[in-house]
């Protein structure tokens, strides 16, 4: 889920916005727009959707603060975070690394329900004291605020939900968990709970549609489907690291790359190395130093007029742009930054030496030849 426009750090967290934020957000001020106009009819329609617009903001904001939450206990259990994303159905932590163990899995995942419901419980106080201190006179604050402690609960509320990955499938994993003793296993049950939920979810939404005419219903239908998907993602996701357990990048790095130099045209790079081992990684190299990979997908960049005048050097990536990784990661972390990068290829360093490549054709008939055989 990747960000496409920055709002800048929040306690040193980057927010970013997702591009189908700004669809539901418009969504969410016009259904707001309407409940304000049944509050008080006389509000004239710039107070409306004034009011409209700042209460989905606030909501978006609450929505950060619900993130924020997961990631503060994240950090306390110094799991590295790269950052916050809003988008369709509401905001995502990108957490790089699972929970070390049971109890922290359960913080990290209730922490943002119950940060909602603080937000809720303190939105409704707020709406009260000024419907006590100002009565009749601060309708609009007191609407906006009633409205968010109201929806901040559902957002608690439908996040306990025991759906994984949502926070209540979270917490039910490590539940299952501590129980069994059993990471791998409580992923499974909590992903297959979550499956269900979904497809009950969807069934709902399908029923509120075709039954009731309630067009609420296709918004069920599409937390539904984003649940199932998630969910499903997650069991292969668990399955995936189950089956790389106990290997480190060390035993599954390439460490014969093909030496190329870097002064060679990009059309005499394809013609003599890339066209007969297209299976290798090259590794670019400068005075006898490598100082960059160069792979297909950097050639296919390339229009094909330009081969004859680019060097692959100026083609390749440079090592200091590409994500690496160490030596004495796990298989599993590789697989995950590589998916998370789109990435198929990732040089491994350590102490500044190039040691070698971690390729993600390697990793893939690995998986496969280890569920192949059980092992």
């Amino acid at each position: 889920m990747k960000a496409s426009v920055s709002l800048g750090r929040w306690f040193g967290v980057p927010v970013g916005l997702h591009y189908s934020w700004f669809i539901v957000a418009w969504l969410i001020a016009v259904s707001l727009a309407g409940q304000f106009r049944a509050v008080n009819p006389t509000w004239s329609t710039a107070t409306v959707w004034t009011l409209s617009l700042v209460t989905a903001i606030l909501f978006f904001v609450c929505i950060v603060l619900h993130e924020l939450a997961h990631v503060s206990v994240a950090r306390l259990n110094h799991t590295p975070v790269r950052g916050i994303t809003l988008f369709a159905l509401g905001g995502i932590s990108q957490i790089e690394k699972d929970a070390a163990t049971p109890g922290n899995e359960f913080w990290m995942a209730i922490a943002g329900p119950a940060a909602s419901l603080l937000i809720g419980a303190a939105c409704h106080f707020a709406a009260t004291l000024v419907r006590f201190t100002a009565p009749g006179v601060a309708l609009a604050p007191t609407a906006v605020l009633a409205w968010l402690a109201f929806i901040n609960v559902v957002l608690a509320v439908f996040n306990l939900v025991p759906g994984f990955p949502l926070d209540g499938g979270r917490v039910l994993r490590s539940i299952i968990w501590a129980i069994t003793g059993s990471a791998d296993r409580a992923t499974r049950i909590a992903a297959r709970v979550g499956q269900v939920v979904a497809s009950l979810l969807i069934a709902a939404g399908l029923f509120s549609l075709l039954l009731r005419s309630d067009f609420s219903g296709l918004w069920i239908m599409l937390v539904g489907w984003f649940l199932l998907e998630s969910a499903q993602m997650s069991r292969v996701h668990g399955e995936l690291q189950s089956s790389l357990r106990g290997l480190s990048v060390a035993d599954v790095m390439v460490q014969d790359c093909e030496a190329v130099d870097g002064s060679l045209t990009v059309r005499a790079f394809v013609h003599d190395h890339l066209l007969r081992h297209p299976g290798r990684c090259h590794a670019v190299t400068e005075q006898s130093r490598v100082v960059g990979l160069i792979t297909p997908e950097d050639v296919k960049h390339l229009s094909r007029d330009r081969w004859d005048g680019t060097t692959v050097l100026q083609a390749m990536r440079p090592l200091g742009a590409v994500q690496s990784l160490k030596p004495e990661a796990t298989a599993g972390e590789a697989l995950g930054l590589m998916a998370r990068e789109n990435m198929a290829q990732l040089p491994v360093i350590s102490n500044g030496r190039f040691e070698g490549v971690v390729t993600l054709s390697y990793l893939v008939r690995l998986l496969h030849i280890r569920q192949e055989l059980h092992a």
